[in-house]
């Protein structure tokens, strides 16, 4: 008997054993985490800049002072309607230690205000479903450009005292408020629309602080609440958009320019433009909105940004990741759908939304690289899409070297599943901003950082073909059932196999082909991850060294990186000693997902150590 025969049947007591002296191993690793996370704090340079809510804390409204407009919520839509802002949106403007452009202050401005990126409101109309702020009142509901709301904030404020303005996302904090000015069903309304009217806030706020700052998760809320109330008041203190005549140079506000020094027409078209936007004369305001987005890019025109300004323009319009994975989705539906009916038109199509996919993606990536002048990695947020992007570009390349579809289906599923949790979700670093003074010690971070986060992409491109293979194992045992329902879902459930492992018509399919082709699938990609993970962690270490002087601190990312990469470590040494080896390697293959997940997501965010800026 060859060494081969004797490992596949290998008794239980031998691979039981093996497996044993592994997860003692991995015993070990969770002591030694056990012991130091107390300790493990990060320096001083781990945390990202802090970002100032209002930039420049002197001067004057530009727009001067309000007043009382005559303005109803019928009366503002139509003005609404009639304004063009569209050559303000790309104007630059220097906010939160870097350029960018109206169109993203304007976003993130009214995103921090009222926790949503449009304003939304309520018009009174005859017939209409729906109730407005008072309850009772039949209404439409009617939403805002940022840029637009962004502008009345600071020419019209007193319009918006009673709308539903205010964010309050802790829900006692919200109650707190609702309880001194609303009772029955109209306090219901605004309790879940989640908003409260500046009014409110600034008539109640000194009390609840009072009563309610020391409650858990009140001071937080108490503090988002002062933010937005700033915001409000003030946000023209974030209009630094006067270019100096040096880059190394302060940009300054737009409040400098209304003595006529920098330039007498922008000085004109700035009154011109509070004067007619108060008055409702929407003719006037475009004239002086084109007067504006003429001069502001002429004075100091040799330190004003060009290129910058279009891509982050068509990175804001295009929404590449919002695109990409719808476009992954079609693509992953697609593609299953034609292994099923084994059309090959829908394999091009799924294939062609596949690259669509790619494109929007890859669009993104690079974009928000270019904007924020470094390799876009640095963050919750940037970490995922640059892992979902190389999990999909990796998973397509091995698709079109083996020409089995089922791996272009598989980075379809990645794409998808990481780019709507990134997008949809509350994970931290959307808004692109600079890094922590840490992530800038070394050029091995770019290295350390691309190689775990490719390898990550790897593990979860492993962990959608190992589910097929799940698929496929318990439809071939189903299948020998004699008859029935669950026999000929089985069949089915092989030829999509088939289709999808782009076997012939005429290569023999059976259930061990199958199984055995997706076999050597997951096990292309988790030898890909192995290896790739082991090498970021090594980078990794070589980097603590430059950043920490140490190799290795015993911080909880450094071991949980190290123990998902001992779960790939044991899908390489039970398959010398199980024998039914394809099936423990989904198994691992599955469990090392979730654990590569927890070590992704649960030590950054729940966890204290040297890793926290991530």
């Amino acid at each position: 008997m060859n060494m081969k025969s004797e490992l596949r049947v290998a008794p239980l007591s031998e691979w039981g054993s093996s497996l044993c002296k592994v997860f003692m191993v991995l015993a070990a690793a969770l002591i030694l985490f056990a012991v130091p996370v107390a300790r493990a704090q990060g320096p001083a340079g781990n945390t990202h800049p802090e970002a100032r809510e209002l930039s420049d804390l002197s001067g004057l409204n530009p727009f001067g002072d309000p007043n009382i407009t005559p303005f109803t919520a019928k009366s503002k839509r139509e003005f609404y309607e009639q304004v063009d802002l569209e050559p303000l949106r790309s104007l630059a403007v220097f906010h939160s230690d870097r350029l960018k452009i109206l169109d993203t202050l304007a976003r993130e401005t009214i995103e921090e205000i009222s926790g949503r990126k449009d304003f939304v409101d309520w018009i009174p109309t005859e017939g209409a479903q729906g109730k407005d702020a008072s309850g009772n009142v039949p209404s439409k509901k009617v939403k805002y450009d940022h840029l637009f709301t962004f502008f009345d904030l600071m020419i019209d404020p007193d319009y918006y005292m009673q709308k539903p303005l205010i964010a309050v996302e802790f829900l006692p904090l919200r109650e707190a408020f609702l309880d001194t000015s609303y009772k029955g069903s109209e306090r219901e309304w605004w309790l879940k629309l989640g908003r409260l009217t500046p009014s409110i806030v600034s008539m109640h706020g000194a009390e609840i602080s009072r009563k309610h700052q020391f409650e858990d998760g009140n001071r937080k809320g108490l503090s988002q609440v002062a933010n937005s109330m700033g915001l409000y008041r003030q946000s023209w203190q974030n209009l630094l958009v006067l270019a100096p005549a040096t880059r190394e140079a302060r940009w300054e506000n737009l409040s400098m320019a209304m003595d006529g020094s920098k330039s007498a027409a922008l000085k004109t078209a700035v009154n011109d433009l509070a004067a007619a936007w108060r008055a409702g004369d929407s003719s006037k305001v475009n004239a002086a909105v084109k007067t504006i987005a003429a001069e502001l890019p002429s004075i100091n025109a040799s330190s004003y940004p060009t290129t910058s300004r279009e891509i982050e323009r068509l990175y804001n319009s295009i929404n590449p990741f919002e695109w990409g994975y719808w476009m992954y989705c079609l693509a992953f539906v697609t593609l299953l759908l034609a292994f099923g009916v084994g059309r090959k038109w829908l394999v091009a199509f799924g294939l062609v939304a596949l690259v669509a996919a790619i494109g929007f993606h890859l669009f993104g990536f690079a974009a928000r690289c270019y904007i924020a002048e470094r390799l876009a990695i640095q963050n919750q947020f940037e970490s995922m899409t640059g892992l979902s992007l190389g999990a999909t570009l990796v998973g397509s390349a091995v698709m079109l070297i083996r020409r089995q579809w089922l791996f272009g289906a598989a980075a379809a599923g990645v794409g998808f599943m990481v780019l709507v949790t990134a997008t949809q979700t509350a994970i931290p670093g959307q808004v692109i901003g600079r890094e922590a003074p840490i992530l800038n010690t070394s050029v091995l971070l770019k290295y350390h950082v691309t190689t775990v986060l490719v390898s990550y992409g790897l593990i979860s491109l492993g962990f959608m073909v190992s589910l097929f293979y799940m698929g496929a194992y318990y439809a071939q045992k189903f299948r020998a059932v004699p008859a029935g329902r669950a026999a000929g879902e089985a069949a089915g459930f092989i030829d999509v196999s088939a289709s999808a492992l782009g076997l012939d018509d005429d290569a023999p399919k059976g259930p061990q082909r199958i199984l055995s082709d997706l076999d050597k699938a997951q096990m292309i990609v988790l030898q890909l991850a192995f290896w790739t993970l082991g090498t970021g962690i090594l980078l990794g270490a070589w980097w603590a060294d430059h950043s920490w002087g140490r190799w290795w601190a015993f911080d909880p990312k450094e071991l949980w990186a190290l123990i998902t990469w001992i779960v790939y470590l044991i899908v390489i040494h039970i398959r010398f000693t199980v024998k039914d080896r394809a099936w423990w390697t989904a198994l691992l293959s599955i469990i090392g997902f979730f654990v590569m997940l927890w070590t992704y997501f649960g030590v950054n965010l729940l966890l204290p150590g040297l890793h926290a800026y991530a």
